[in-house]
């Protein structure tokens, strides 16, 4: 249960890394209130790694600062380790054991024992509905068994706060569902505050609130109603045709008809609350120039494409955390 009685479970200010000339985080700053499901969602490259490993008190930020709890992620790491459950992307359990085996193993390494110990993972294994699967082998469960045995062993230590990076990867989609199924009963029956990484669209959207990260930088906050609300209407789609060109194509919309139309990766892209009457317009004063056209609900990417002006895939840099130096042969 959450004791402090801080506003927010986790404050980043102007945090700034940097890995050589390149800048991984480049002034980020966000809260994430108590009992609030957070994901920080940004393409592979974008710094959601950096700072998960930084507010994870396994990376010092170059500039800014950081708090879980009420408590400093530099100057007070201990406090903060103290309150915090963490789950990676690479599994952490032994296959070889029960799930039972690794929460006692877990558990001993946490310094707890005896009765402590064993009404830890009973509370532990009710909350995540794992009380009928404790004998099993863990290389016998599905993946989100797993990750749901992973979350239990974070429990014991009562946190009151989840860092979970790319809890899903690997997970089918019913798989996630439970995840998340598992994480909002934390939330409403423990208060733990949860903050998700991800780079999938429709796991951010279950979230109380989405953070979009790109090139180190915060470029969007808020619920995920509230920021595919911001986008003017549906998004319209356009393919051109090589004679004609996507940017000369937006340029005459533009000028004809007074609607913003920009370029995204060769296609002409219009938001417009109407859209259909619009398209059906476009199609018939641009019969020759436009092969192709798309009419969608605005999602997380166009909300994405319209704060970065380029395709979520995109980016500039290809990894988030520093290459590994390769040693000379003597």
């Amino acid at each position: 249960m959450i004791t402090t009685e801080h506003s927010h479970a986790i404050i980043a200010r102007d945090l700034v890394k940097s890995f050589g000339d390149r800048r991984a985080l480049d002034g980020i700053s966000l809260e994430v209130r108590r009992g609030e499901l957070f994901c920080l969602l940004g393409p592979n490259g974008g710094g959601k790694s950096t700072l998960f490993r930084i507010l994870a008190t396994l990376s010092l930020p170059d500039a800014g600062s950081a708090e879980i709890a009420g408590h400093d992620v530099v100057s007070e790491a201990a406090e903060v380790r103290a309150r915090l459950g963490v789950i990676f992307q690479s599994p952490s359990l032994d296959g070889k054991l029960t799930i039972l085996e690794n929460l006692r193993c877990g558990g001993a390494l946490y310094g707890l024992k005896g009765a402590e110990l064993e009404s830890r993972i009973t509370d532990a294994a009710k909350a995540l509905n794992l009380s009928d699967r404790m004998g099993d082998l863990v290389e016998t469960l599905s993946g989100g068994l797993q990750r749901r045995a992973e979350i239990a062993k974070c429990l014991l230590i009562r946190p009151e706060v989840l860092l979970l990076d790319e809890p899903s990867t690997g997970l089918d989609p019913g798989a996630r569902l439970d995840l998340w199924a598992a994480l909002e009963q934390l939330r409403s029956e423990h208060g733990v505050t949860a903050l998700c990484t991800t780079h999938l669209m429709e796991e951010a959207a279950r979230a109380d609130r989405v953070g979009i990260v790109s090139a180190g930088k915060l470029v969007a906050l808020g619920t995920p109603t509230e920021l595919t609300s911001a986008i003017g209407g549906d998004v319209i789609s356009l393919g051109v045709s090589k004679e004609t060109g996507a940017d000369q194509l937006a340029r005459t919309i533009t000028e004809q008809t007074g609607i913003p139309a920009t370029v995204v990766e060769g296609e002409v892209r219009i938001e417009n609350r109407e859209a259909y009457a619009l398209a059906a317009r476009l199609a018939g004063e641009f019969p020759n120039e436009i092969t192709s056209l798309r009419i969608a609900r605005p999602t997380l990417e166009d909300v994405f494409i319209a704060r970065t002006g380029r395709l979520f895939a995109d980016q500039d840099v290809e990894l988030d955390q520093p290459k590994p130096v390769k040693k000379k042969k003597r």
